[in-house]
């Protein structure tokens, strides 16, 4: 009854359930105190009190078809708010109608691929990557063309990209803060990007797309800068989510934003209302959209994270990896200390440490740990780390 396009993915499908589906085994086998699991980016954190007085405030409310159907892009004054807050962070004048809520980031990359894509198209993946960015691409026909970034920093290479674009490119997706490394691409990495773009394009006559990936954008440390994908590329969108930034990962709320720097947008913004629809979206969560307008100013506590990303750096480097400190997201990308990281990550279990390996992201001999966990999974898992560093370091 499966497909056998399915079938293959299902093959070479999501590490990180894979390995989150061996923590299950042995917290059954173990205990839960005695298992340090780090594969899996849910947010453990609570969604901030204003999130949860607006929500209640408004499930008690007797708001008319407050369940109902409402415009394919969303409540307008939703997505008026949105806008609002885009205006303040991004640095140009995005309004109301260049918003369409979605459901989550993966609904809304889902929708700007089906929009843009034709059959046969490239986009441009940089590595390490979030890997159902693949699947996503080949659900709307388009053939995912993997750039690696460095290996020592994670930045992009610009050259790499300039070679990487044909006549066929028609996008390329930006994840900053990255999913796994935690990197923030640096203005001068962005701008290097939108040069090669600019060079590309007038050279082919085609037009390329940015397609920025931002769940993490609001999780970031030390005063760390995210540049503003909307200032330095002209044809861009944003897709984003709360899941992070609010730690709603389970509502599914997010939104698609065009760049008003494009030009026209109607099209491309009808285009995108219209795969919302025929993708069976249908609209964003009307009980999720409605709380938005008074929940936008509110964060989850990013020093909370702060604080583990500290925990668990001293920890992953004192016992001997080698890694970035990461600037946003709540990842750490250690490397392997052996080339094969999938032998090193099963290799791991032994010591009932459960982490992912980079090839899950496309970026062998590397492996992400997250540490959106509880403080005690952290402390406890020192131990472990330094019984594996001794074992292969």
């Amino acid at each position: 009854m499966v497909s056998e396009k399915i079938l293959a993915n299902l093959k070479r499908s999501s590490w990180i359930r894979a390995m989150f589906e061996q923590g299950e085994n042995l917290r059954k086998k173990y205990g839960a105190d005695n298992v340090y699991d780090f594969s899996l980016g849910n947010p453990d954190l609570e969604p901030p009190q204003k999130v949860k007085e607006v929500l209640k405030k408004t499930v008690l409310s007797d708001i008319p078809k407050m369940h109902g159907y409402m415009s394919n892009a969303g409540y307008a004054d939703v997505r008026a708010a949105v806008a609002e807050s885009l205006r303040k962070t991004k640095g140009v004048p995005v309004e109301a109608s260049h918003v369409v809520m979605q459901c989550g980031a993966g609904g809304a990359m889902n929708v700007v691929l089906k929009t843009i894509l034709n059959p046969g198209e490239e986009v441009i993946v940089l590595a390490p990557y979030f890997a159902e960015y693949l699947f996503y691409i080949d659900n709307h026909g388009g053939i995912p063309v993997i750039v690696d970034t460095d290996r020592e920093t994670f930045q992009p290479d610009a050259e790499k990209i300039h070679d990487a674009i044909t006549p066929k490119t028609r996008a390329i997706i930006i994840n900053s803060p990255n999913n796994p490394s935690g990197v923030i691409y640096s203005r001068r990495s962005v701008e290097s990007i939108s040069e090669v773009i600019e060079k590309r394009q007038k050279e082919f006559g085609t037009t390329i797309c940015v397609i920025s990936d931002e769940p993490y954008d609001k999780i970031v440390y030390d005063g760390a800068e995210v540049p503003s994908v909307f200032e330095v590329f002209r044809n861009s969108v944003i897709v984003n989510s709360y899941s992070k930034s609010l730690s709603l990962p389970g509502e599914r709320i997010g939104f698609v934003a065009v760049n008003p720097r494009i030009g026209e947008t109607s099209d491309l913004v009808d285009g995108l209302i219209f795969s919302t629809r025929t993708l069976g979206f249908v609209n964003a969560p009307a009980l999720f959209q409605r709380i938005l307008p008074e929940s936008l100013d509110a964060q989850v506590a990013v020093d909370v994270y702060k604080k583990r990303r500290d925990m668990l750096y001293e920890i992953v480097t004192k016992a001997g990896f080698k890694c970035i400190k990461p600037q946003g997201a709540f990842y750490l990308f250690p490397q392997s200390p052996i080339e094969d990281d999938v032998k090193f990550c099963s290799e791991a279990l032994k010591y009932n440490m459960i982490i992912v390996p980079g090839t899950g992201f496309g970026f062998r001999g590397f492996f992400r740990l997250a540490y959106c966990v509880d403080e005690k999974t952290i402390v406890n898992s020192q131990k472990a780390f330094e019984a594996l560093a001794a074992e292969f370091i």
